[in-house]
């Protein structure tokens, strides 16, 4: 598989576009006025402890407290004097602890934290204080597991270590002295830590993670990416220094994008990014996606739209879902949604259909990056699964909520607000002596009041026995009006 990165670098934002075989997988945004916090560590403060949700609020300097779950409180500090458990025996008010931000601050929630540290580098992650080696998921050789973590062990032994280190897919193909210097930093790192949280106050950042290039470049960059294409000269240059200092082997594939045409012009990228923004998805058999996005999950409806097959009902359908599979693993890794997700795939009656759409939705979110678990199709139909969400998802990076509607995401009709318009009319002309009232509305209210509506404005007119002027008020949303009595 043909990969690349192309990376568009304003003063503004940094922009990150990983293409595969010509088409847009994954963007990642990251603006200077508000970079993402997961993996920066703080020295927090309790400033609340919750013991009916077995949580606390912890102030780390932001204008929201952060979220701790008692779940999320390393082991060793689960002890104290009495030997038992719970928030309220862990916690404190004022109580000064070291911890880490799991998940940015979505919507009107805080960061949420865990005092499970881990520091990620190249080919490990160091988990302070733990002891353990652990091996990821994706190294599947029967072999390869029980090399690296035996030579981790070893490393971490003959160092006097007394850390724990998570062996990183990328560690697959490491050799000892990469191991070994990976090893050495993240130990140096560590004790940085340990100082900056001696001598810092509560609410004070003690380490942030990188900047999004070269995270990006640490935590996605493999064998299959060929090319890093940059459009800034200055980033390119410091990127390539970079990488030859701790990723050697990628800097020969970093190169300056010095075109005229802009980076995200090559594959379309722009387009793309318009296309994930909008509620419907379409297939190229003809039907479509709906993504329906709100706080606690996210609902993907499957329609076969135009589709409508060559042979009979079951096969369309399972084309469908074959194709919406594909499509809704690419949509989630584009739109970077997660948490709670719930498919509502076209009924099928074939057992076998189902397993086959099932299948091939968990081998298109194989080169996710983001863990996901997929349930069964369920007694209604719908298929449930969860996406690890850490970072905002890319509406929320890049919208707001319509002030129309307040993202309800629909306004009023025009016909329901003349109604609401015409009982407001009623009750100025009772509270007020009026010699005449001005209508201020939206031009489509207006327009429905001088048109359809006009009779029935004539009516109340000469019920009330008082003039009615209408003006149109174009800085008015559908919904807004204003009965004056003048």
């Amino acid at each position: 598989m043909s990969a690349e990165l192309l990376i568009n670098v304003t003063p503004m934002e940094t922009r990150v576009a990983l293409v595969e075989n010509g088409v847009l997988q994954e963007i990642s945004i990251e603006r200077t006025g508000r970079k993402g916090l997961v993996g920066n560590i703080y020295k927090g403060r309790v400033s609340r402890v919750l013991p009916g949700m077995e949580a606390a609020f912890i102030d780390i300097g932001l204008d929201r407290a952060a979220f701790l779950h008692a779940s999320d409180i390393a082991p060793s500090r689960h002890e104290d004097a009495t030997g038992k458990e719970g928030i309220a025996n862990l916690l404190y008010e004022g109580k000064e602890l070291l911890v880490q931000v799991v998940k940015d601050p979505l919507g009107t929630k805080g960061a949420r934290l865990t005092t499970h540290l881990s520091i990620p580098s190249r080919f490990l992650v160091l988990v302070p204080n733990s002891g353990i080696v652990g091996v990821s998921s994706r190294i599947e050789g029967e072999d390869d597991r029980p090399r690296l973590k035996g030579l981790v062990e070893q490393l971490a032994e003959e160092m006097g270590s007394p850390h724990g280190f998570i062996i990183r897919t990328a560690a697959e193909a490491a050799g000892t002295d990469s191991l070994r210097r990976d090893m050495e930093f993240l130990n140096k790192l560590w004790l940085c830590i340990r100082e900056n949280h001696e001598k810092s106050p509560a609410g004070s950042v003690i380490y942030s993670d990188l900047p999004l290039i070269q995270r990006t470049m640490r935590d996605m960059v493999d064998e299959d990416i060929e090319k890093i294409r940059i459009d800034s000269r200055e980033t390119a240059q410091r990127m390539i220094s970079f990488a030859q200092s701790y990723i050697p082997g990628l800097a020969s594939r970093i190169e300056h994008y010095p075109g005229e045409r802009p980076i995200f012009d090559i594959y379309s990228v722009e387009d793309e990014i318009e296309k994930a923004l909008e509620r419907k998805v379409q297939l190229k058999s003809g039907g479509y996606l709906i993504f329906d996005q709100t706080e606690s999950m996210t609902t993907i409806d499957v329609n076969t739209g135009g589709f409508v097959g060559h042979r009979n009902l079951e096969e369309t359908i399972f084309k469908t879902n074959l194709e919406a599979a594909q499509g809704i693993a690419r949509q989630l890794r584009l739109r970077n949604l997660g948490g709670i997700i719930i498919i509502d795939f076209i009924d099928m009656g074939q057992n076998e259909h189902k397993e086959q759409v099932l299948s091939a939705l968990e081998k298109a979110l194989e080169r996710d990056y983001a863990k996901s678990h997929i349930c069964d199709v369920s007694a209604l139909g719908l298929v449930e699964m969860t996406r690890k969400r850490t970072r905002e998802s890319l509406e929320h990076i890049l919208c707001e909520p319509c002030s129309a509607c307040s993202g309800k995401g629909y306004v009023k009709s025009a016909e329901t607000v003349c109604y609401e318009l015409f009982r407001e009319i009623m009750r100025e002309a009772r509270q007020f002596d009026a010699r005449e009232l001005l209508v201020l509305a939206a031009q489509g209210v207006v327009d429905l009041l001088v048109d359809e509506e006009s009779a029935s404005l004539a009516e109340l007119q000469e019920f009330i026995q008082i003039p009615i002027r209408i003006q149109v008020e174009s800085m008015y949303s559908q919904e807004q009006f204003d009965v004056v009595p003048l």
